[in-house]
C-alpha cells in the first residue's frame, strides 16, 4: 500500500491565534506519527489570516522537535521568494539538527497576492523566471564541497537533503523531469491539470543522482467524519475559507455553516465544484472509494492529504479514520 502523508496549512480558526495554531500543528503531527502516517509538510503563504506557517523553516523546526520518526518538511517554500542559499542555510540547518528527516519542497508561485510579492521579493518580474536556475543553484548548495570553493552553504553543504518540486500546472512536471527530481501535485487546491502534469513527469523523467525512477506525490483534500453528513458539513469551513481567499479577503478558518450551499449563487457553486473536484468527503466507506479511484486513475506512488476543519478533535478524528482506511486497504491489498 502507497504511503499517505499530511500537508498542514497550521490553520488559524476563528476567535483563535497563530500560537493555538501551531500547538495543534504540534499535536496532529505527533498523532500522524503514531497512526504511520510518512511524512509532515507545511506550506509557506503570506499575508493570509488563517495560515500560520509564513516562517515554515521556523515551523518545520517546531514539529521536527517534538516529534522523533516522521518526515517533516515544506510542502513547499516557495523559492521565488527566497535566495537558494538562505533555503539552503536553513533547510541545511534543520538537516543537521533532525537528520534523515527532513524534506525540502520547492512552489514556484509567490504564496499570496501581488501587492505582498512585491514586498517579499524586489525584483517580481525576474524571479519567477530564473525558477530553473535557482533550484539547480539550490541542489549544489547540498553537494559535497568542491575544493577551491568559495561560497558554500554552512550547514548544507553535503547534507544531500532531499528537494522535491511542486506544482499545479505543467511547467514544474517538466523540470521535475528533466531533473530527475521527485514531483508532487497540488490537485487538492488546483485539479484541472493533474492527470496531463503526471503524464508529462512519467513521460520525459530523466534518471538522476536523486531518483532512478520516477516519484509522484498526489496532493489531495479529504475531510473524513463517521458518517457521510457529518464530513460534509465539517468541510464547509474549507469551502467558505476558499470563497474568501477568491474573492479577495482571505480570513481565518470559520467553523461550519450547515445552510452554507443554499445561499450560494451559480458562479461560486462552479468555482467550488472545479477547486474541489477532486476532494474526498464522508464517512470511511465513502473515503476509501475515493481513494481507490484517485491511486487508480493517477497510479500516484503517494498520497499527501490536507484537511481544513475548523475543530482540532475532528481533524485528529478525519486523519485518525484516513490511517484506518488506508490500513484496511493494505490488508485488503495483501489478502
Amino acid at each position: 500500500m502507497i504511503p499517505f502523508s499530511v500537508l498542514d496549512l497550521a490553520p488559524v480558526t476563528e476567535g483563535s491565534d497563530a500560537g493555538a495554531a501551531f500547538a495543534n500543528s504540534l499535536d496532529l503531527a505527533r498523532h500522524a506519527e503514531a497512526w504511520g502516517y510518512e511524512r509532515y509538510w507545511l506550506a509557506e503563504h503570506h499575508n493570509m489570516p488563517g495560515i500560520a506557517s509564513a516562517a515554515t523553516a521556523v515551523v518545520i523546526g517546531h514539529v521536527a522537535a517534538g516529534t522523533s520518526r516522521i518526515r517533516v518538511g515544506s510542502g513547499g517554500v516557495m523559492l521565488p521568494n527566497h535566495a537558494p542559499i538562505v533555503v539552503a542555510e536553513q533547510f541545511g540547518t534543520l538537516a543537521a539538527l533532525f537528520p534523515g528527516r527532513i524534506d525540502l519542497g520547492l512552489g514556484r508561485a509567490p504564496g499570496t497576492d501581488m501587492l505582498t510579492a512585491r514586498a517579499l521579493r524586489r525584483d517580481l518580474a525576474d524571479s519567477a523566471d530564473r525558477f530553473p536556475q535557482d533550484v539547480v543553484e539550490l541542489l549544489a548548495y547540498f553537494e559535497d564541497e568542491e575544493p577551491g570553493q568559495r561560497i558554500r552553504a554552512v550547514p548544507g553543504a553535503g547534507l544531500k537533503v532531499p528537494v522535491w518540486l511542486l506544482g499545479s500546472s505543467l511547467f514544474s512536471a517538466s523540470l521535475a523531469a528533466m531533473l530527475g527530481l521527485p514531483f508532487a501535485f497540488a490537485a487538492h487546491f488546483a485539479p484541472e491539470h493533474l492527470i496531463e502534469a503526471l503524464e508529462i513527469y512519467r513521460g520525459r523523467f530523466q534518471p538522476s543522482q536523486y531518483l532512478a525512477r520516477p516519484y509522484a506525490m498526489v496532493g489531495l483534500q479529504v475531510v473524513a467524519a463517521d458518517t457521510d453528513a457529518a464530513a460534509r458539513l465539517l468541510f464547509t469551513s474549507a469551502e467558505q475559507q476558499m470563497l474568501s481567499l477568491r474573492f479577495g479577503t482571505p480570513g481565518k478558518l470559520p467553523p461550519p455553516k450547515a445552510d452554507l450551499h443554499d445561499h450560494l449563487g451559480p458562479s461560486e457553486r462552479a468555482m467550488l465544484d472545479q477547486t474541489y473536484r477532486e476532494a474526498i468527503v464522508g464517512g470511511p466507506q465513502t473515503v476509501r472509494r475515493g481513494l481507490e479511484s484517485v491511486i487508480a486513475r493517477t497510479g500516484a506512488d503517494e498520497l499527501i492529504v490536507a484537511a481544513q476543519i475548523y475543530d482540532h478533535a475532528a481533524r485528529l478524528r478525519s486523519y485518525e479514520i484516513l490511517a484506518e482506511v488506508r490500513a484496511a486497504m493494505a490488508e485488503a491489498e495483501a489478502a
